[in-house]
């Protein structure tokens, strides 16, 4: 998956370089970070878990989760500024509200491995829990409120309007993709932290571990981004 994201962002790139780093472009490439990133902890799984330092082995665990959110939340806010934009709606505010809600969620969950450095118990674990059960709970609020709406706007557009059908598809799979995905991670988290058996960062559960991921990060990834294949259409030279 790195690898093919990797080569994507290239070809993108290839296709339109003067267009700078758009929001596609800056979407293959958190896509590729968080990617790396969890393939990194897999692969070094029982060394992470071997870490004397608590805190440290958290981080690494749940960084990737944080990037996951702040990439899916980048397109929740390509398709919020769409949305506006075709409503003849302002859309001054959209751009840093992502930015503020992104770095409440970062400087919280700093919070929380501050208190979890200081004493790691059963309180801090449930409260980490919690924290990112309701973070994914927004981010699946999110694509739910924005993803229907753009869906039911473009439904407004006459039946024969080219690429209509195409982008209802799009908009609507990638739609009931993360918002599932985003559901799934809520609802587990949140059983997690009532319930320590079902903790899937535990060295004891490998294989739930892995089923966690690959239903709430991978899968969901591969699929947005196989609907999101379409490259940028190729310059043409004006001789």
């Amino acid at each position: 998956m790195p690898v093919s994201l990797q080569i994507q962002l290239i070809r993108i790139q290839h296709r339109a370089p003067e267009y700078g780093w758009t929001t596609q472009k800056v979407f293959h490439l958190m896509n590729f970070i968080v990617n790396a990133a969890r393939a990194l902890v897999f692969g070094f799984y029982k060394n992470v878990f071997s870490f004397k330092i608590q805190i440290l082995k958290l981080v690494l665990l749940e960084v990737p989760g944080l990037i996951f959110f702040s990439t899916y939340t980048l397109l929740v806010l390509f398709w919020a500024e769409i949305y506006y934009q075709a409503r003849s709606m302002p859309t001054s505010r959209i751009r840093p509200t992502f930015f503020y809600v992104n770095a409440l969620v970062y400087c919280l969950q700093l919070v929380i491995w501050l208190l979890e450095w200081l004493d790691y118990s059963t309180a801090t674990r449930i409260v980490a829990r919690i924290f990112f059960s309701a973070v994914s709970f927004v981010a699946a609020l999110g694509f739910a409120l924005y993803g229907g709406r753009l869906f039911l706007m473009l439904r407004e557009f006459p039946a024969e309007s080219k690429g209509r059908q195409k982008k209802l598809r799009e908009i609507g799979s990638i739609t009931v993709i993360c918002f599932s995905c985003f559901l799934i991670r809520t609802i587990a988290l949140a059983i997690s932290a009532c319930n320590e058996i079902a903790d899937v960062n535990m060295l004891s559960h490998p294989v739930l571990n892995l089923c966690y991921y690959m239903i709430t990060e991978v899968i969901p990834s591969g699929l947005v981004l196989f609907v999101l294949r379409k490259l940028p259409p190729k310059r043409t030279s004006i001789k």
